[in-house]
């Protein structure tokens, strides 16, 4: 087994040098390459999936990393049971799972797309749905397993450093895809990335879900003792709250979060305390106030992210593109979800732009989006593509970032099958695959 030497300065360059002052220290150790494959998949939310789906199908080695237990990130560990945008028309790899869920009554009918609708399915189900479909395509998942580092130089990625419950290892391929969400692969190896509003760093806001059961209006009390967290007097107060089904006698609670960075290990530590006491103050008010019949059953043991570090890529998609509905000839994405731009500094139910303003026609999404600016060997696909916050906004939903994915596992195998990198692919060729494989691109 090989074994890989890795060394790290504050610039995230291989360094024998001392620590410059007290406040670093200079860590250096040899970590076994336990895993090597074609195409390596940093971050199991829908992109990632979908890029594993897509990649494994063209014939390539693929193995997918996850830090939690399950794949599907916000759609799963998130509670997030929703899918925003168009249903239909997104790709072979989404078709799968969609069918998947329909097999278990495990998702709302089929309506088309308009304006702000969504599609609910089971959190739980998906969970399997995901785990089932990849492992029949042969991708190998390492679950419980945080990426930490990479070995990159001159914009190829040689390993990549994760640790699970066997501690650091590597991982060598010949072709990686970061859909971390946040961007950590690209960021890490020295890629260009920017994250919130360009004036002042601010990103759109967090959310939280949590769930409740309906029980008899004679068995429903308050379930918060007095003293532990304030008190909501008014509808007024609530944070911005939006109440959806959850199958039989239940609900899902969302609630907003702003004003925390989902880049910055303290920030995120904060918003997950936050959201929960906001999320006991919710329910205090409901069961309190408005007397409605409902038991706290649990909460999604993760925020949901909007919105991290986005990379700089060949080419920006921008809330003007949105707009105007513009086409492009290495599409391989068609968002249509509206321009979904909550406030950052708030925690109601305010938007960017006027709300007159929030629709958008249908539009593509260029490969280019995908590639970090001097990338040889690594892609990015969901809400870490290169976009504006505006159009972020829309292209974030899971529906789109699926398209993204599939486009990625797509142009990552063609590399590894031509035996090059990214110089190699023919952006034209990855549309018409991803046209090919059943993605609707048509505006």
């Amino acid at each position: 087994m090989n074994d890989v030497f890795v060394g790290k300065s504050r610039d995230g360059e291989q360094s024998d040098s001392k620590p410059s002052h007290s406040s670093e220290v200079f860590w250096q150790r040899r970590v076994p390459v336990r895993h090597e494959c074609d195409v390596a998949i940093l971050g199991g939310g829908i992109a990632g999936v979908t890029a594993a789906l897509a990649a494994a199908r063209s014939g390539a080695r693929v193995l997918l990393v996850e830090r939690f237990g399950v794949t599907g990130g916000n759609a799963t560990v998130g509670g997030v049971g929703s899918f925003c945008g168009e249903t239909k028309g997104q790709g072979e790899a989404f078709d799968a799972i969609v069918a998947g869920l329909e097999s278990f009554n495990a998702i709302a009918p089929y309506k088309p797309f308009s304006e702000k609708g969504s599609r609910v399915f089971d959190c739980e189900i998906l969970a399997v749905v995901l785990q089932e479909k990849l492992l029949e395509r042969g991708v190998r998942l390492l679950l419980h397993t945080e990426f930490v580092d990479a070995r990159a130089n001159k914009g190829t990625i040689h390993e990549c450093i994760v640790s699970g419950p066997s501690g650091p290892e590597a991982i060598r391929a010949q072709f990686f895809i970061d859909c971390t969400g946040e961007a950590q692969l690209v960021s890490r190896s020295g890629f260009e990335t920017v994250k919130g509003r360009p004036e002042n760093g601010l990103q759109l806001p967090m959310s939280l879900m949590f769930f409740v059961r309906h029980v008899a209006e004679a068995e429903a009390s308050s379930q918060v003792p007095e003293g532990w967290f304030g008190k909501i007097k008014t509808a007024d107060d609530l944070p911005m709250t939006s109440i959806w089904p959850n199958g039989l006698r239940s609900n899902a609670i969302k609630i907003k979060i702003p004003m925390f960075d989902a880049t910055n290990t303290e920030s995120l530590t904060a918003a997950e305390i936050q959201s929960r006491r906001r999320m006991m103050e919710v329910l205090d008010y409901f069961q309190r106030v408005e007397k409605k019949p409902w038991v706290f059953c649990h909460c999604a043991p993760r925020i949901g992210i909007r919105e991290g570090r986005r990379i700089i890529g060949e080419y920006t998609l921008t809330c003007d593109d949105l707009r105007a509905g513009r086409s492009f000839d290495d599409a391989i994405a068609r968002g249509v979800y509206y321009l979904d731009g909550h406030k950052p500094d708030d925690d109601k139910r305010t938007y960017i732009l006027p709300e007159d303003q929030l629709q958008v026609p249908p539009y593509h999404i260029p490969f280019r989006c995908l590639v970090p600016k001097g990338s040889k060997n690594v892609l990015a696909a969901g809400r870490c593509l290169s976009a504006d916050q505006l159009a972020l906004s829309s292209a974030r939903v899971m529906t789109t970032c699926a398209m993204m994915g599939q486009a990625a596992g797509i142009a990552a195998a063609m590399a590894v099958l031509k035996k090059g990198d990214l110089d190699i692919i023919d952006p034209l060729e990855v549309r018409r695959e991803v046209e090919a494989r059943g993605a609707l691109l048509t505006l």
